[in-house]
């Protein structure tokens, strides 16, 4: 029997419409896409910083990272010791001082820098979100980091550590951190 060949040709173009649609399931997902915002908070002790955004069609959740520099701050010796000092100095309280953790810290390294990284609820007016804090050090010196965003704890932290292994943020850490 012969097909003709506007049929065939029809049976190309599905066939081809479908190839398309399971490459782009297979697809690996799209490197996520943080902007630059202005520093969110008022002035206290410590310069500004840096604040960046991500949405959640590029990162899975909304969210927002607030890191700085605290040179001197930082116990020379034992560096961030445990979660209460995570809890002290991490920023998160800039966020919301009526924040709460979730679990016990754990140990991390960010840009060469050794820490501690802890997930909160935190109260916001629009209600409950996920914050996460992290502080490293090196001498003497603390990177305070923070971050809020919607969604399950896990997802958000998994975004910030995404952002913070990036070589920009890793590049720029080292030189916040007086070339260490």
């Amino acid at each position: 029997m012969m097909r003709s060949w506007p049929s065939i040709a029809a049976m190309f173009l599905a066939l081809g419409g479908l190839s398309a649609v399971a490459g782009y399931e297979m697809a690996p997902p799209r490197a996520a896409q943080w902007h630059e915002i202005a520093w969110p908070f008022p002035r206290d002790g410590w310069p500004a910083g840096r604040a960046f955004r991500c949405g959640a069609t590029e990162c899975g959740a909304d969210v927002e990272v607030y890191l700085r520099p605290k040179l001197g701050f930082c116990n020379c010796d034992g560096g961030v010791a445990d979660d209460d000092e995570v809890d002290r100095v991490s920023d998160v309280d800039m966020i919301s001082p009526r924040f709460a953790p979730l679990k016990a810290g754990d140990v991390i390294d960010v840009a060469g820098m050794l820490g501690r990284i802890r997930a909160y609820d935190v109260e916001m007016r629009g209600g409950m979100r996920t914050a996460i804090g992290i502080a490293v050090s090196h001498r003497c010196n603390l990177m305070a980091v923070a971050a809020q965003g919607g969604g399950e704890a896990a997802r958000v932290r998994r975004a910030v550590l995404t952002f913070l292994q990036s070589q920009e943020i890793k590049n720029w850490a080292v030189v916040a951190m007086e070339g260490r």
